[in-house]
């Protein structure tokens, strides 16, 4: 049947819509809410610990303000959602949170506390094409410092995302990695990659590093030469290096420190970094960059944070037009299996570093700031895949039901739920057309842990039956007839409707005694 001639058979479906949701986006329903937030409250109350304050900016930005570290102002509508403002002006959705940030301390610059430590939580938005686990609306929870020029906000940064993993119950179950922007560019110099004519040759090569973890030091060799193909038989284009610039590049990322790599971590530290001294040579930049890394891991150090939570890590490569000196990431190493069955590690949950020129932007003085990102929604996942008891909580009771047998006299169901709710007892009026048998089927699936009954006869007594549905279905499951059922009325009494809220409250106090 062609659509015109369904619209003739019913004209009424044809002008029904299709209830659809916008690729990209997700819902989500009372459960995954709950335990989202206290996911979300403990990370706050980390966060607080360490003295940051909470902040929050508008879903709504000009578009300006975002910047070029984000999408193209030629193109207001790549990367992000835009639209024009009645006087022309382009605004849109934010990004992220950081531009934001950026607005704000320069708007109000000379009345904040400097250095400012704030904390933001909430939606962002990209303009994206959406595929598996890529969603163009999902929650960030970031932590900055601005007005802070010294690696000791760095470090401090670095601290507070191992703090934040281990109070969400994932200790001895991530590592922070920190490298250097300043570090890397050095690398491209001693290398003979500097200046823009080579900008695309140090982006395929940082791209390449980038790879270390998942494709070994072989495939990073491949990737930096010639290219590689894949095991699906695609090739990636190489960066055509030499086998010294090679050599050079391996030298870099191959020394990986061990956990129990001597006693004596901060002369270990000192070899770390000597071998990263031979590598960028002559380049103050680099050497400016490993000074910076050798100190952040002397705080951290003298803070009590080993190896096995903070470490320099040559893989880290991030933000590659954004980030201008440490950056760092919190990587979960269990292992979970990916689409195609192989068991990898979880990855990266959490992520950022320094970024001095994004307040500069608004200012003609330079505004130092460092600061990190939480991915909200893959951490979320994380906690369920190693099942957090965080998550899952105390089971929260539904409401008590009060259901209307009598609807000329549904004033007096009315004052029986407002007698609950007074007593912060959590409750709802039976609002259907149904009868009694459907009332029931609805307090079920509202996970109802009483259903308050009265008909003429309890309303000329001034009584309620006060029914218990938790006891009543665990008594359900021994009954074998109907007969037996009616006879036994299991988990059902009477009260008088004055003592109906105490009666409740020892009902709710027996099932959720913690609630």
């Amino acid at each position: 049947m062609s659509k015109a001639d369904a619209a003739k058979a019913d004209p009424k479906k044809a002008d029904t819509l299709k209830p659809r949701l916008p690729r990209g986006f997700v819902d989500r329903r009372e459960d995954e809410i709950a335990a989202q937030h206290r996911m979300l409250e403990r990370i706050r109350q980390t966060f607080e610990l360490y003295g940051f304050e909470a902040l929050e900016t508008p879903f709504v930005e000009y578009t300006e303000s975002l910047g070029k570290f984000l999408p193209d102002l030629d193109r207001p509508n790549a990367g992000v959602f835009s639209f024009q403002d009645d006087d022309e002006s382009w605004l849109s959705l934010r990004y992220d949170l950081t531009a934001p940030l950026a607005r704000f301390v320069a708007e109000h610059y000379d009345t904040l506390p400097k250095p400012y430590r704030s904390f933001r939580a909430g939606y962002v938005f990209r303009n994206e094409k959406p595929g598996p686990g890529r969603f163009r609306q999902f929650m960030q929870f970031d932590a900055d410092i601005v007005g802070a020029s010294s690696v000791a906000a760095d470090a401090e940064a670095c601290m507070l995302m191992a703090d934040t993993l281990e109070k969400l119950g994932l200790a001895g179950q991530f590592v922070v990695k920190v490298n250097n922007r300043k570090v890397l560019d050095g690398v491209m110099e001693a290398i003979g990659l500097a200046g823009d004519d080579r900008a695309g040759q140090r982006l395929t090569v940082l791209r390449a590093i980038d790879k270390l973890d998942r494709l070994g030091a072989d495939g990073v060799r491949q990737l930096l030469g010639a290219g590689r193909k894949d095991e699906s038989g695609d090739f990636t284009k190489g960066a055509g290096l030499d086998e010294a610039q090679i050599a050079r590049i391996l030298a870099y990322v191959a020394f990986q420190p061990s956990a129990d790599a001597g006693a004596d971590r901060l002369a270990f530290w000192e070899q770390f970094f000597g071998s990263w001294q031979d590598v960028v040579g002559p380049s103050e930049t680099g050497r400016e960059g490993i000074a910076e890394l050798h100190a952040i891991m002397r705080l951290c150090e003298a803070a009590g944070y080993g190896h096995d939570r903070i470490r320099a890590d040559a893989s880290v490569v991030r933000g590659l037009e954004y980030y201008t000196g440490p950056v760092y990431e919190a990587e979960l190493t269990f292992p979970v299996t990916n689409e195609d069955g192989q068991v990898v590690r979880f990855g990266s949950v959490a992520g950022g570093g320094r970024y001095d020129g994004l307040v500069g932007r608004f200012r003609s003085e330079p505004v130092p700031a460092t600061g990190f990102s939480i991915g909200v929604s893959r951490l979320f996942s994380a906690l369920q895949l190693v099942g957090s008891p965080l998550l899952g909580g105390a089971k929260k009771p539904g409401p008590v039901v009060v259901l209307v047998l009598d609807r000329e006299n549904i004033a007096d169901y009315q004052r029986l739920v407002a007698a609950l709710r007074a007593e912060n007892v959590r409750a709802e009026l039976y609002l259907g057309g149904a009868g009694m048998k459907a009332q029931m089927k609805y307090a079920d699936r509202r996970r109802a842990p009483v259903a308050i009954i009265q008909g003429s006869n309890e309303r000329a007594a001034n009584e309620v039956q006060v029914k218990d549905l938790i006891e009543g279905a665990r008594a359900a499951e021994g009954i074998a007839s109907n007969a037996e059922w009616k006879a036994a009325r299991p988990a059902q009494f009477s009260c008088a409707e004055s003592e109906m809220v105490a009666r409740v409250r020892a009902v709710l106090a027996r099932h959720f005694p913690e609630g």
